[in-house]
Formats: C-alpha cells, structure tokens, sequence
C-alpha cells in the first residue's frame, strides 16, 4: 500500500513537473514573440503597471494543457469524449480572447462565443444536477440545472478575465483551484481529470515564473478566459455522480474571485457603470492603490483559494473530518468576504486618488 502510495505522488510530481517546465519556457519565448508582433498593455490612467508589458502569456497554459489532454485520450480513448466535451469548448473561448488580445472585440461577440460554449459543455458533460453539502445534505438543482449550469460556467468565465489584473493573482488562484480540483476528482476515482487538473496547476505555476511581480508578461484574455472556463467545466467533466462532490470544492476555493466580483459588479451596477468598462473599483485594485504590493495582493487571494481548496477536499480524503470541515467551509464564506471588504477598506484610506 505504502510503495503504490509513494509511485502515484511520484507518477503527479512528474505530471506537474514536466508541465511547469513546458509552460515556463513558453511562456519566455512568448515575451519576445508577442512583444515582436505588437501585442502589448500600455499603461494608462485605470491600469496598475506603469511601463509597456507583453500580453498572451496565456497561449502557453493554453498549449500545454491541450497537449497534456491529447496524450490522456490517447492513453485512454475512454475518456477522450469526456475531455474533448471540455477542452474543445475551452478552445473556442481561447481563440476568440486571442482575437480580442490582438485587436479588441465588442463584448457582446466575446459573450455570444462563452455562451456558446457554455452551452456545448453543457450539452455533452451534462448539467449539474444536485451540489453534496455534506453533512447539511444534497442540494438539487431541479428544472434550474442547465439555466444554473451555464450561468456557471459564463460567470467564472468572465470573474476570472475581471481579476486579471494584477501580477500572478490569476496564476496562483489557478494553481490553487486546479490542485484542489485535482485531489477531488482523484479522491473520487475520476484519474484521468485528475491527471489534467494537476498538469494545469503546473502550468500556472510556470506561467508565474515569468508573471510574478515584476511580471515580464501578462496573461492576456486568451489566458484568463481560458482558465476561468476550464476551471469551471473540470469538475462537470468528472464521472457523473462524482460531479456534486469535486464541484465545492472549486466554488470554495475560487469564493475570493467570485465574491470580489459579485460585490464590484454589485456596486458597479447600483451606480448606473457599464460593467464592461475599465476600472479601478475592484477589491484587489483598491489593495494595489492603497500600496499593497503585486506579490502581496497575489499571495492574499492565491492562499486563501488554497485554503479553500484544503478545507473541501478534507472530507473527500478523510471522512472522520466531515463535521468540522463543513462547519469550517460555513464560516470561510462570511470570514473571507469580511476580510477583503475590511482590507480594501484600510486601504482605500491611504489612496489618494477617489475610486469608483
């Protein structure tokens, strides 16, 4: 039991290994591609970085990830329509964030495609059907299983291209979710997500090598939306009934980037704002306004999606503990929501410039 043990934590850290190392050198020839062919962030009045920045970086988790994806339906053929259900929307979503890298698009042609895949993911993985609450028993989502399960998907889609704005918040949080996802679907006996899962924590993690403050490139749309979409179809791509237990554990560990822009859209939206528009009123940005360094904002959301994901997947490893993680997984939603609201509060005091 003990050597089976060791040879699967050893079979994952070469999984995430190889892939970190695939992403990070990617992620530095990118640097000099896209600044070549002009795809750049140049700084301005509603952005936090101060001096022009390569963007794109992305395309690297992007074809790392797709290629860890083609090798498990090749080793599996099983499995390949179950993948294939998830990437291949995936792709899409990638493909038209690259185009709106390169040259913007109207949000509305952007939205149209996310909900487009949305739907195709939803379509061939199937709707999520009931949420385990664990010991507060199974929620079920009833005749709102595909309105819910859209929503879902288009949602964190969207959430995770808002968050992106700040060095190495979207690849830590990535890194964290796609861990947490990976220990679920592993504990419930769905490997090959597993597999997939761990190699995108990798290469999040490679991306990071060239995205932490000072970052030498951006993600870009075609990262961002990516991830936010593969980070929310991953856990419907599981086996079916193990679809309502790896799913908390994402929307747990990802409740700082769905509360930071649930609120700021909120208050966007009470104000009379295009929601679309660029600026300066999310939580995180008000940390970087009111001086907290890039690395210190990244490694505030990054740990507690981390915890999250520790405190969800607990029970999934040890059952003994399900009481209390769910009792602690209760109190993170109002714990965490208090302490960004209170931190961004401290720090819009020290910001000189009026926010939104």
């Amino acid at each position: 039991m003990v050597g089976a043990t060791m040879t699967t934590i050893g079979l994952w850290a070469a999984w995430c290994l190889t892939t970190l190392g695939a992403s990070a050198l990617l992620t530095r020839w990118l640097i000099d591609w896209t600044t070549a062919w002009g795809v750049v962030d140049r700084p301005n009045g509603r952005s936090s970085h101060t001096r022009i920045t390569p963007r794109g970086g992305g395309l690297a988790i992007v074809a790392v990830v797709c290629g860890v994806a083609l090798v498990i339906a090749a080793l599996r053929p099983d499995e390949a329509p179950r993948l294939g259900a998830a990437i291949l929307p995936a792709l899409a979503v990638a493909a038209v964030s690259w185009a709106d890298d390169v040259r913007s698009l109207r949000h509305g042609t952007r939205l149209a495609v996310h909900l487009a895949a949305a739907v195709a993911a939803t379509a061939l993985l199937g709707p999520v059907l009931r949420v385990d609450l664990g010991s507060l028993g199974m929620l079920r989502t009833g005749a709102l299983a595909w309105p819910l399960t859209v929503l879902w998907i288009v949602g964190l889609t969207n959430a995770f291209n808002f968050m992106d704005g700040s060095d190495g918040i979207a690849g830590i949080t990535a890194a964290a979710v796609a861990a947490g996802i990976a220990a679920a679907a592993a504990a419930c006996g769905t490997g090959p997500v597993a597999v997939l899962a761990a190699a995108f924590a990798g290469c999040a993690m490679g991306f990071l090598t060239s995205n932490w403050q000072p970052a030498r490139i951006f993600m870009g749309d075609v990262g961002s939306a990516f991830c936010g979409f593969l980070l929310a179809v991953l856990p419907v791509a599981v086996r079916a009934d193990a679809v309502a237990e790896v799913l908390p554990v994402a929307v747990l560990a990802l409740w700082p980037f769905i509360f930071d822009t649930a609120a700021t859209l909120a208050r966007r939206l009470v104000a009379g704002e295009n929601v679309f528009e660029a600026h300066r009123s999310h939580l995180y940005q008000r940390l970087l306004a009111g001086g907290w360094s890039h690395r210190s904002v990244a490694s505030l959301y990054g740990g507690l999606a981390a915890c999250g994901a520790a405190v969800a997947c607990a029970p999934l490893l040890d059952p003994g503990v399900r009481v209390a993680a769910d009792q602690a997984a209760l109190a993170m939603l109002p714990v965490v929501a208090g302490l960004l609201v209170a931190l961004a509060a401290v720090a819009g005091r020290r910001d000189p410039r009026p926010t939104a």
